[in-house]
């Protein structure tokens, strides 16, 4: 329902005439056509989010590993899975196989200081577990690896090549989704179009 309603609002304010009939009388005539209108959904997605690149991406891992942000996390996700590190590695943003240790410290300081329970899945997790897991995570970069060569991703700029190859299937993809959506859920409503009443925002 709060889609349907952004994309409404959307239609109002990227329409001039839509937009000065709103601004004159405060409604908005839901069966007008400027509403029925195709919508740019790129451009509207846009509007709500920011594009991610791989230097924001990178930027904020910076900014996050070793931040209060991620200690609350770390807890909160000891909490969650009661100790077991399987889960908790999996859940923790920007976490590598690698900073196990770092995070099983940051665990280990917690119950010292009675900030969070002991829970025996931590204290006691067996050696082969550990093991295990570690095993997972090497294969798993190795398989990395061995595609990032199979697909002869040796630059950077090849991986966005790449990437954005995929993106452009997906929004076609997402593209006939939203398509369905707008079919199914935003149709116009029969007889005479009811007015849509609408805040105006303070200039």
């Amino acid at each position: 329902r709060r889609f349907q309603i952004l994309g409404k609002v959307y239609a109002v304010l990227s329409d001039r005439e839509q937009r000065a009939v709103y601004d004159e009388q405060g409604t908005v005539d839901e069966d007008a056509a400027a509403l029925r209108q195709e919508r740019d959904w790129e451009a509207y997605w846009r509007l709500l989010f920011k594009k991610i690149s791989l230097e924001d991406i990178q930027a904020f891992e910076k900014t996050y590993k070793g931040s209060a942000e991620e200690l609350d996390d770390i807890k909160q996700a000891y909490l969650d899975f009661k100790g077991d590190m399987d889960r908790i590695m999996e859940s923790v943003l920007c976490v590598q196989y690698t900073d196990e240790p770092r995070i099983r410290n940051i665990i280990q300081q917690a119950i010292d200081a009675g900030e969070v329970p002991s829970y025996k899945t931590f204290v006691r997790e067996p050696k082969p577990k550990m093991n295990a897991r570690k095993r997972r995570a090497q294969e798993e970069a190795k398989e990395a690896e061995r595609s990032r060569k199979e697909l002869g991703l040796d630059e950077e700029t090849d991986l966005r090549a790449a990437i954005q190859s995929r993106q452009k299937d997906r929004q076609k993809e997402m593209d006939d989704f939203l398509a369905q959506m707008e079919a199914k859920y935003c149709n116009p409503s029969k007889g005479r179009g009811k007015k849509m009443p609408l805040k105006k925002e303070k200039k």
